[in-house]
């Protein structure tokens, strides 16, 4: 594809905005969709996004080519659409743009969370949309960016590497060709499975946040996160959570990274355990915890994150009682029932499959 390859971003958030911004000021066609538009009228007005950049990196106005709150209009010439919002709305974004959507498109989830492609993939199917796109996702948001002003954004840093995947991972190469031009950080995730179950955030978000219930909600999250947050229990805690969803991954036969591998490949930052390991990461010094409880940290990331990895462990017999306890402890502080909210094996269409058919799927794409 050549640099008129037009891009539709989905999402005006934190980094909808400034993925928006980047691909302008790198000469790409951009249109910008946000389904609420007060959020972006300010920038339809202005003509676009005035991005600014730490150390050097990409600023300037990059100046958009359409922005709209209607979805039909946005697709419209859409070869690569880009969604960046949070996980939770993966399936109504699918919904919606079912009856838009055209053979040839590329759709990349940014990030997938767990299970995100799936999910995507099923409500094209409950919607009978025949158009045969690509979904794919991406492990991790490649930047880390915040929103300055209504039609402001900032790029703090841009990540050297985000494994991505296609489902099915055969259509993979395809999608790091196509992205290649914008941005070459792209690589092979493998496939779906490997990007959602190499899933920090799982992880470290929803248990961290729980576990320090009493304390954000003392401080208003007036305490380092990571830092205060961490204490040797907690980080216990949390390494039988990682334990639970490296065996998971294991009996899928993948072999995922575990939180210490992850922290001393992402920040080089090592220890005896992964108390001292989290301590030693000098980027965690000074992040704050969530003000509230009302926190993506729980209501993103625990059904569209530990929901999957703990219904993935129950359907091939892998133990996920620290999860499972997690989960519950959620459902209890938010009043709600996140099993049945979020992304479980039955809700995704895979929980008859063996391990050697759901690998099949995810790999070529075939359902026996």
């Amino acid at each position: 594809m050549s640099h008129t390859t037009h891009y539709t971003v989905i999402g005006a958030g934190h980094g909808g905005k400034a993925m928006a911004a980047h691909l302008a000021l790198m000469d790409f066609p951009v249109t910008l969709y946000n389904r609420t538009w007060e959020h972006i009228a300010a920038i339809e007005k202005r003509g676009g996004i005035e991005l600014e950049s730490c150390e050097g990196g990409p600023h300037g106005f990059g100046r958009l080519e359409r922005v709209t709150s209607d979805l039909g209009e946005a697709l419209e010439q859409a070869e690569i659409i880009m969604i960046v919002v949070p996980s939770s709305a993966h399936a109504d974004v699918a919904r919606a743009a079912a009856p838009h959507l055209r053979s040839g498109q590329i759709v990349v989830l940014h990030p997938g969370r767990t299970c995100g492609a799936i999910e995507f993939i099923k409500t094209l199917c409950d919607q009978s949309c025949l158009a045969n796109v690509t979904v794919s996702e991406a492990e991790t948001l490649i930047y880390a960016s915040r929103s300055d002003g209504p039609a402001q954004a900032r790029i703090f840093r841009i990540k050297d590497a985000v494994p991505i995947a296609a489902l099915p991972a055969i259509r993979t190469p395809e999608v790091l060709e196509a992205l290649a031009p914008a941005y070459p950080q792209f690589i092979d995730g493998i496939s779906v499975l490997h990007t959602g179950l190499d899933n920090m955030g799982a992880i470290f978000h929803p248990a961290l946040t729980i576990l320090n219930a009493g304390r954000i909600e003392s401080t208003s999250g007036d305490f380092q996160f990571y830092i205060d947050g961490v204490t040797p229990s907690v980080a216990r805690v949390l390494e039988v959570l990682d334990r639970e969803r490296v065996t998971v991954a294991a009996a899928l036969g993948i072999r995922a990274k575990t939180a210490t591998e992850w922290l001393k490949m992402a920040y080089d930052a090592t220890g005896a355990d992964l108390h001292e390991a989290i301590h030693n990461q000098s980027g965690y010094y000074g992040i704050t915890a969530p003000g509230t409880l009302n926190h993506r940290y729980i209501f993103e990331d625990v059904p569209m994150s530990l929901v999957p990895i703990a219904s993935l462990g129950k359907c091939y017999g892998v133990s996920v009682n620290g999860m499972d306890s997690i989960i519950r402890l959620a459902c209890i502080v938010h009043r709600t029932d996140y099993y049945r909210r979020g992304r479980t094996a039955e809700k995704l269409g895979i929980a008859g499959l063996s391990v050697s058919e759901l690998t099949r799927y995810v790999n070529e794409g075939v359902r026996d």
